[in-house]
């Protein structure tokens, strides 16, 4: 799984663990089929876990939790994640730099 889509996930889902699998895949800019393979490969892993929920009277919803093992992968690619989108950003910033040293 793409460490940032895992990272992605384990952070929305922490923060809104009711969320439907339809409006992950909204929020997250990826198809449904994505998110359900996904969490499938968290939930087997130990990431996450499943718990029941009565939303309304004629209908089940989910929660996804995040599990201890889940909490701690979620820090680790959290140093990821930011580490990345630092030297993101140290190369556009060199990109911008270079570009606008040919305008002049």
């Amino acid at each position: 799984m793409n460490p940032d889509l895992h990272f992605k996930l384990l952070k929305t889902i922490e923060s809104k663990p009711s969320i439907s699998q339809r409006e992950l895949a909204k929020e997250l800019g990826v198809s449904l089929g994505s998110v359900n393979y996904c969490l499938k490969a968290l939930i087997e892993i130990g990431h996450i876990k499943l718990s029941n929920f009565n939303s309304n009277p004629n209908k089940i919803g989910y929660l996804y939790l995040l599990t201890k093992k889940g909490l701690m992968e979620k820090a680790v690619l959290t140093v990821g994640f930011l580490n990345r989108k630092k030297l993101e950003y140290e190369a556009l910033k060199k990109e911008i730099e270079s570009i606008q040293n040919t305008m002049k």
